[in-house]
């Protein structure tokens, strides 16, 4: 048995061979009756199944399970350069340690070619650790594909063997065409024409076609059907029908029946599904781009700062966790670290999405994928391979991207029934038009049904939902918002109420000065005492007056007698002057008159800030307020969120007035204040039994089952895991403008997904009426099985054309 270690409990399998929602519905269930299994969620627009297990779940009984319902599982496979093998008990034990890792189904090694070939399920295991499997076991292994170019290549052989099959059936209709219009004229016989006609045909027919019939097969197999059953009894009912006419017209003839030939109808058929597919193929490869983007971002090698001093290139997969990396101007970063030398400024836009360089310096992180633009920089690697920021951000996308809506629900359950109720539409119509229907009456009714059967598509139902996710998730990574979930990105769309939290959210988390006031003007001055008293203490509001002196470039002069009275402040010598610095109160007790500067003082306890007098040698210097300072962005996302019509609420565990202070400077509605970690969760349940679908904001751990109550949890990219692991949104560079961005995004991919389904429904409700013939009594209007193909053709491109549209969506 495989090796399946669960370290989650779901496995993700890359399924082929899907072609419209009835694959989706019996791939899921025949997984749901695998032992293990608790769930299943097939994407047909990810070609994915995500599989909800347990410990009793074998990855081979799954497997099993696909390939038994007419399908499979795209294994990844790669071929290693092996290094230490002398004899066969070498490759014995490498195929050994190779297949004990998790996900890894066949090994196989060579001692002639010093090669190992791997097939592995790339969703449970990568090759790095592969690799590390072969060098424990006291060997050598050096990837020779570069997996995301491999995939590329695959991905280009098949679009260019279905391009081949498009051209290849289209030159031969072409002729078909030709032939039957300009066959009198060439002084054929009727019996040559039709004979050279079926030559003509049954490449066609049984090479371009023969896809259809291999999924028939699979799906009759299993006593169910999918689209490839429709078209391949579509087609053959015309070729068939028209072979017969061919070889044996007497029979046709005899029975009162029309005896001319249709292999234009079961070429055209053919030809026109195969180039829709080839459409929907491009047009869906693009749904991916923002996964290639960021896959495309990794550096491809690292220069490692040897202990001699010297530089050194190395594969990207030999970096190691405390390797010391030096990056240049204009290369890329290649994993993720601290700075220990240098300055630069890094284009971090591949991941936050904010188009302006970030300076970093000593003891700054940096991220893998961004890009070094002007100076170099050593920096020390704390998290490289799966565990970087942008791995995980590929895996989140690509998790999420294979996740379904509810609102996907109905098109499954529909698709469940749809092509064995087309099938019965087919046979009435069928035996509606041979009863009553008009001279010649098989004829008629033969190609009536073919009609139906061709101009169904369930393909554009099962792609209506999963496309849009596709795209609307790739959309939100590329403007720095990681969404968890289809289920998210729908219920964001609902809602009616954001509730942000104050600290590290609405404000930067640390104070800072914000006001100066001096009775002489001399600001600089009242710093310069105030910062040189300070530099002893180890006080939060210290650190905010020791940084405010660093901005203005004061030098600081040495306290003597630094004294530090608790609850009341510090007193210090400063260039042989007594310097207070503390509370109204302590001053006053101090006998420092104040009485001018309380007026002012009083105003900025008011607004929220922390006013702090200072003295100097007993005589009133002036006053200091800090306060944590309300981000640049927050006033513009809260009028943001009011113009979609949004009510907003601050919830904190703040004082009143300070709550109240900040939710007037940035235009909130409503305060909740002085509220305990653990009763912020009751808080959002409160505003939901109001009948609010509600929105949570958050940084910190004691947001965090705040974050899982709300509908929608949104954490800050630079807070907490547990709170990043708690949201349904990460908003990866701490911007608050990604909350509007991303409600409007969720807003424009449900509409997207309605006007899919809005348009899937409609096309397929409208047109089998028109193909079964329900028109020809009235108007004596019938759809020709050729225009029926070229209709579904064109609804599956047009549902992922439109899909397409949501990469325009401006943040």
């Amino acid at each position: 048995m495989t090796i399946l270690e669960i370290k989650e409990n779901h496995i993700d399998l890359p399924i082929t061979g899907m072609t419209c929602a009835s694959c989706v519905s019996r791939v899921e269930r025949a997984l749901k009756k695998t032992e293990g299994v608790l769930d299943a969620s097939v994407n047909l627009a990810t070609e994915k199944a995500t599989v909800q297990v347990n410990e009793d779940a074998s990855l081979d009984a799954l497997i099993e399970t696909v390939q038994s319902a007419g399908y499979d599982v795209d294994l990844a496979s790669a071929t290693m350069q092996i290094e230490g093998m002398t004899c066969a008990a070498c490759v014995s034990r490498i195929e050994g340690a190779i297949l004990k890792s998790p996900g890894v189904l066949k090994a196989s090694v060579n001692l002639a070619t010093e090669k190992a070939t791997v097939s592995y399920l790339s969703t449970l295991t990568h090759l790095p650790e592969i690799k590390k499997a072969i060098e424990k076991a006291g060997y050598q292994a050096k990837e020779e594909t570069n997996k995301q170019d491999e995939q590329a290549r695959q991905e280009s052989r098949a679009e260019t063997l279905l391009k081949r099959k498009v051209l290849t059936a289209a030159s031969f209709t072409l002729s078909i065409f030709a032939l039957m219009h300009l066959g009198d004229n060439l002084g054929l016989s009727p019996m040559s024409s039709h004979i050279l006609l079926w030559l003509l045909a049954t490449p066609v027919q049984f090479w371009a076609g023969w896809q259809f019939y291999r999924g028939a097969w699979g799906a009759a197999r299993h006593r169910t059907s999918d689209m490839n059953t429709l078209i391949a009894i579509g087609t053959s009912t015309a070729y068939f029908y028209s072979m017969v006419a061919t070889f044996f017209p007497k029979v046709l003839a005899d029975g009162g029946i029309d005896s001319a030939v249709y292999y234009d109808t079961s070429a055209a058929i053919i030809t026109l599904i195969l180039l829709g597919r080839f459409l929907e193929h491009r047009a869906k490869r693009k749904t991916s781009d923002a996964i290639r983007k960021l896959m495309g971002v990794q550096a491809k090698s690292a220069h490692i700062l040897q202990e001699n001093g010297e530089e050194k290139e190395i594969p990207l997969a030999d970096v190691a966790v405390g390797d010391h990396l030096v990056v240049r101007p204009g290369e890329k970063i290649p994993v993720d670290g601290d700075i220990t030398e240098g300055y630069s400024a890094v284009n971090e836009s591949m991941i936050t999405g904010e188009s302006l360089p970030t300076e970093k310096g000593l003891g700054d992180r940096v991220v893998g994928g961004t890009l070094n633009e002007t100076g170099r920089f050593v920096f020390v690697a704390t998290q490289v391979g799966a565990e970087m920021a942008l791995s995980q951000i590929i895996r989140l996308v690509e998790e999420a991207q294979g996740s379904k809506p509810p609102i996907a629900k109905l098109a499954d359950e529909i698709s469940a029934y749809f092509v064995p109720t087309v099938i019965g539409i087919a046979f009435v119509s069928f035996c509606i038009w041979f009863f009553v229907g008009p001279e010649p009456v098989l004829t008629h009714a033969l190609f009536t049904a073919v009609a139906v059967l061709i101009v169904a598509c369930p393909c554009a139902l099962g792609l209506a939902t999963p496309t849009s996710v596709m795209v609307g998730i790739s959309r939100g990574a590329e403007t720095g918002i990681l969404i968890r979930s289809g289920e998210a990105l729908q219920n964001a769309h609902k809602v009616t109420a954001v509730v942000f939290d104050k600290t590290g959210t609405l404000t930067h988390g640390k104070p800072a000065v914000t006001d100066l006031i001096s009775p002489s003007e001399d600001k600089k001055s009242l710093l310069f005492y105030a910062a040189s008293a300070e530099k002893g203490s180890e006080h939060p509001l210290a650190e905010a007056i020791l940084s405010a002196a660093k901005k203005e470039g004061i030098v600081l002069a040495k306290a003597t007698q630094f004294q530090a009275i608790p609850g009341k402040g510090i007193q210090a010598e400063i260039e042989g002057k007594t310097v207070l610095l503390g509370t109204a109160r302590w001053l006053q007790e101090e006998g420092v008159e104040i009485t001018a500067l309380q007026k002012e003082a009083e105003a900025l306890a008011e607004a929220g800030k922390t006013p702090m007098f200072v003295s100097v040698n007993k005589k009133p210097f002036g006053v200091i307020a800090v306060a944590d300072t309300v981000k640049e962005d927050a006033k513009s996302v809260v009028t943001a969120l009011h113009q979609i019509g949004l009510k907003v609420i601050l919830l904190t565990g703040d004082q009143k007035k300070t709550a109240e202070a900040i939710a007037k400077v940035v235009g909130i509605d409503q305060v909740i204040a002085e509220v305990l970690p653990d009763e912020k969760a009751a808080q959002i349940a409160a505003l939901q039994k109001e009948g609010h679908r509600v929105a949570m904001v958050g940084d910190g751990i004691n947001d965090a089952p705040a974050l899982a109550r709300a509908d929608v949890g949104m954490a800050i990219g630079t807070g907490t895991d547990v709170a990043l692991a708690a949201a349904d949104m990460t908003l990866v560079g701490g911007h608050l403008k990604g909350i509007p961005t991303a409600l409007r995004l969720s807003r424009a991919t449900i509409r997207n997904i309605k006007q899919n389904l809005f348009f899937a429904f409609i096309y397929n409700i409208s047109l089998i009426p028109v193909a079964a013939g329900v028109l020809y009594p009235i108007w004596g209007i019938r759809l020709s099985p050729i225009l029926g193909a070229a209709a579904m053709g064109l609804s599956s491109v047009s549902v992922v054309t439109n899909a397409l549209r949501l990469r325009s969506f401006r943040a």
